[in-house]
């Protein structure tokens, strides 16, 4: 049985059974929210919207706005569908503990967020760790599984578009590639790429136009995108399984419908916001220029610039230094990356000038260099 006739089933067994589940927005007076004291259906002095969600999307939390900013979402991907959940950590563990079954075969870099290691040890599926992008180690661990011919179950493939510790992204045609090859499903982390890349910004996935060949990818709001909440994007069955099956969505309380007109309006602005991008990957390389011109050894290609220092004690004085001259750099530890590579996380922002990045490279350099 295929995933899709997986679903498929169960789905038809929830309308069998009277149990199956959709988003509707409020109708009638309210006797099913959580709104005990009145407080949420209060208004903002520039929104007709309330502040509060009050309940489950399920339960009364759905509001009309929310249709709106999913469609906007999956036509911005070109995608079927999409899915808001309240935040990407949400969005990680719910996915993977929604789509994935014990006795499922998952494939998962040794690098891949904490959200995602928690969203498989609630399943508990048979894991294989690949090492970080490496393809042959992770073909090795497909054709091991293919050949073990457990084809009734479902195999799976999990990575993110751009690793937020080490800056680096994987080849991600050549990983659908290798999951088409081995009939495995492909889910994308696209948390800290959403904005970023692409002719629109709507992610690595997207710009290497390979939407119709993952599974499923997630993305936040509140880094790039500057707005609370995450979301799934997929087909329209993936998102009728979530809603009737994921555990995430069925039981929190749903975004306030103000943030959705947040949504909107941020929408409207990265679409067109080409400039911005430009100037990201600009300062970026500009930055990782400044560090090698003086020695400063930075790993990773992308924007987020990670200098590993090895022991914690000194990643944390070099941090300090970096401080107390006016940059607010953080020292990353043990157990956040692997042990013996503690490092400085540099985030290079559209909005950083050249005199700042010319500032922060020399002070890093001093504060390195014996």
């Amino acid at each position: 049985m295929s995933l899709t006739d997986r679903w498929s089933s169960e789905l038809r067994e929830l309308r069998n059974q009277g149990r199956y589940r959709s988003l509707r927005a409020p109708a009638g007076i309210d006797f099913t929210s959580n709104d005990y004291l009145g407080y949420g259906k209060r208004f903002t002095n520039d929104s007709s919207l309330p502040i509060s969600g009050m309940a489950s999307r399920l339960l009364r939390g759905h509001h009309a706005i929310w249709d709106e900013v999913e469609s906007a979402l999956a036509t911005w991907h070109g995608a079927e569908a999409a899915l808001m959940m309240s935040s990407g950590y949400a969005a990680n563990e719910g996915l993977l503990a929604t789509v994935i079954e014990p006795g499922d075969w998952v494939a998962t870099d040794e690098l891949n967020h904490a959200c995602i290691l928690d969203g498989l040890r609630l399943v508990r599926p048979r894991k294989f760790a690949f090492r970080h992008n490496d393809l042959n180690h992770l073909e090795d661990g497909l054709r091991a599984e293919v050949e073990r011919n457990r084809d009734d179950r479902e195999r799976f493939v999990v990575t993110e578009s751009l690793f937020s510790m080490d800056g680096d992204r994987p080849d991600l045609l050549a990983m659908v590639e290798l999951s088409e090859k081995y009939g495995a499903h492909l889910v994308v982390d696209e948390a800290h790429a959403t904005g970023c890349y692409g002719e629109f910004g709507s992610g690595c996935i997207d710009a290497a136009g390979l939407r119709h060949r993952v599974l499923a990818t997630v993305h936040t709001g509140g880094k790039a995108l500057g707005v609370h909440g995450a979301y799934i994007v997929g087909s329209h069955l993936l998102k009728e399984w979530l809603v009737n099956r994921c555990r995430h969505l069925i039981f929190t309380t749903a975004l306030p419908p103000l943030i959705g007109s947040w949504w909107l309006a941020m929408l409207a602005r990265v679409r067109v916001d080409s400039e911005n991008r430009a100037m990201l990957h600009a300062n970026n390389a500009y930055f990782r220029k400044r560090l090698a011109d003086s020695g400063v050894q930075a790993t990773g290609t992308e924007f987020v610039v990670p200098v590993i220092l090895g022991d914690d004690e000194s990643a944390a004085a070099v941090a300090s230094q970096l401080q107390t001259r006016g940059f607010d750099v953080r020292a990353i530890r043990p157990p956040t990356v692997p042990a013996g590579t503690a490092r400085l996380r540099i985030s290079i922002h559209a909005n950083h000038t050249p005199a700042e990045i010319d500032e922060l490279a020399t002070a890093l350099r001093e504060a390195v260099t014996p």
